[in-house]
Parts: C-alpha cells; sequence; structure tokens
C-alpha cells in the first residue's frame, strides 16, 4: 500500500530540553475521575489537541513537540493515562474499554469537545488507547494521528520461527512483559538498566533522550505500582480477552480522518498498513532515518506531520 517516505535528519532535533523555558508556557494539572486522579500538563490557546504517551514513557515524551504545536495556535494537553507518569496506579482497569471511558470523561471533565470533537495523537502505548478511544467514543474524535505502533490482533503476527535479530530488538519485550511474576522480579530496582537499554537500542538518534531525560523516566518507572501497572496494560492488551475486543472494534472501520507515521527502525509501513484495516480515511508515512522514540527523535518532522494533517 502506499504511503509518503519523510527522510528525517538532526535537523528534526531540537535542543536538549530547557525546564526553564517550557515551564513559562506550560503547566501542570490533575483531574479526578472517577476517584482516579489524572495527571497532565498543558499549555497553548486555541483548538485543544490531546496527546498520548508510550510505554516505558509519559506526558514527558512530548516536551520536544508540545511548544511546536502551541505556536501553531493549538491549546496542548499532555496526558499520563492511569498507571503511568504521575496519575494513579489502580490495581485495576488496564483493558482498552476502561481507558478509553475514562479519557471520555477526562475530556469532558476538561470541556474539551466543547466547541466539537477533539483532536487525538497517540504513540506507541498511546496508539492502542488513541484507536480505542476513537472507536468507542467516535463523537468525540475529529481527527486521530498515531505514531509508530501495531494493534495487537489486527497487525498480521511475524513469521512463524526465529524472528530476525532486528525484529528481536523491536519485540521481544511484549513477550516478556506478559510473563506473570518473572518480569516483577528482574525488574525492579533495575528500571535504570532497563530504560537505558531501550532507549539506546530502540532509536536511530539515542543521544535526544539525555541522562536528565533518562533520569526522569527512571523517576516514574521506579514509582510503586509503575511496573504492575504497565505490565497490565500489555498483559490484557495483548491476550485474548484484550485482542477479541479489539477485533471486535476493528468491525465497524473508524470514520475520522487518521495519520498513521511508523519509523523506518520500527513499526515501518506496518502502522499505516494496519490502520487502513480500521479506518477508511488513512494518510500513511515513513519516517526513515528514525527510531521508535518518534516524538524526541525527530519532534520537528512529527509536529509537521500534525500540523499539516491536523491544522489550526
Amino acid at each position: 500500500m502506499t504511503h509518503d517516505i519523510v527522510q528525517t535528519s538532526a535537523a528534526d532535533t531540537l535542543p536538549p530540553f530547557d525546564p526553564a523555558t517550557f515551564w513559562t508556557q506550560f503547566h501542570h494539572d490533575t483531574v479526578v475521575i472517577k476517584g482516579v486522579r489524572l495527571h497532565f500538563v498543558e499549555g497553548g490557546s486555541g483548538t485543544p489537541i490531546l496527546l498520548l504517551p508510550g510505554w516505558p514513557q509519559s506526558w514527558y515524551a512530548w516536551r520536544y513537540v508540545m511548544p511546536l504545536l502551541a505556536k501553531a495556535g493549538r491549546r496542548v494537553i499532555a496526558l499520563d493515562p492511569r498507571g503511568m507518569g504521575d496519575s494513579d496506579r489502580p490495581a485495576s482497569g488496564y483493558e482498552m474499554r476502561t481507558v478509553a471511558a475514562e479519557l471520555h470523561d477526562f475530556v469532558e471533565a476538561l470541556k474539551l469537545t466543547a466547541n466539537g470533537p477533539v483532536d487525538i495523537v497517540g504513540h506507541d502505548l498511546g496508539t492502542w488507547i488513541g484507536y480505542a478511544y476513537a472507536a468507542e467514543w467516535p463523537g468525540d474524535v475529529k481527527r486521530l494521528a498515531v505514531f509508530d505502533a501495531a494493534l495487537p490482533g489486527i497487525t498480521p503476527p511475524p513469521p512463524a520461527g526465529i524472528p530476525s535479530a532486528e525484529a528481536n530488538v523491536r519485540t521481544w519485550h511484549l513477550a516478556f512483559n506478559r510473563l506473570d511474576d518473572l518480569p516483577e522480579i528482574l525488574l525492579q530496582g533495575r528500571e535504570r538498566e532497563l530504560l537505558t537499554w531501550l532507549f539506546r537500542n530502540k532509536s536511530t538518534r539515542p543521544w535526544t533522550i539525555t541522562p536528565a531525560d533518562l533520569g526522569e523516566y527512571v523517576r516514574v518507572n521506579a514509582a510503586p505500582g509503575a511496573t504492575r501497572a504497565a505490565l497490565s496494560y500489555q498483559r490484557h492488551n495483548l491476550g485474548p480477552e484484550g485482542i477479541a475486543h479489539t477485533r471486535a472494534r476493528a468491525e465497524r472501520k473508524l470514520a475520522m480522518p487518521v495519520l498513521a507515521v511508523g519509523a523506518e527502525s520500527g513499526a515501518g509501513a506496518t502502522l499505516p498498513d494496519t490502520m487502513r484495516l480500521v479506518a477508511a480515511d488513512v494518510r500513511g508515512a515513513v519516517f526513515a532515518g528514525c527510531g521508535h522514540y518518534m516524538p524526541e527523535e525527530a519532534p520537528r518532522a512529527v509536529a509537521e506531520q500534525i500540523i499539516r494533517f491536523m491544522g489550526k
């Protein structure tokens, strides 16, 4: 299937994150949804756009993209979904139906749909959440943009047999994280080692995640309940029930416009091809020269794609 090839380079990166400048424009906030406290960061003015991060990250993954979207005239909200970042980590509720309903309530609480449906952007696990939300609450979503992920139960499975070394680097953790007990045993207290490995091996420009950035990700991933919550997302949504729910959603294609962008060293064209199976109006692209952590490795290109697709 056809998709655009977007060549990325070091020119698509930004200087290391400057908190002093960032926090003059953005602020932390929380809202409680049915007893679950959700943390988000917001700034800018204009038509709202809601950003959803992936694992093992948080709202912070969007720190470079957010000022670019605000400059383009958008009110930007980057959410920590339940179990991520500085949001609460309840013991259950990590199936997409619950998370999508909670996202609907969050959007209602912030009145993001007061003037019509809201634009949604997701990366990695944020793609799973964004797709489920758009499928289950289609009246809420104006446009959906998703970056470098697969959809369990929809994306064709890899060929049987031993995966290539490249494929193994990209996907080994999906099987590991679904195991009972062992990931918690091995990962507790070793969050820095895991994250260092992931960011170095799944990115093309690992320097875009600085030691200070790594420290922030270690902080949120070492918090009580963080590993359990992350694994709960993957255990449920990669399991039989989660896959069945995703396939049921796919029986009715999304009607809103969808932008699907994969990374050459990540999901690649798999994401655009997958989204065409579940949505009627898909614009696809692949970022050449880019790894999985697209909002950090090529924030200028990511923002440009979003702005071009969604406008003001």
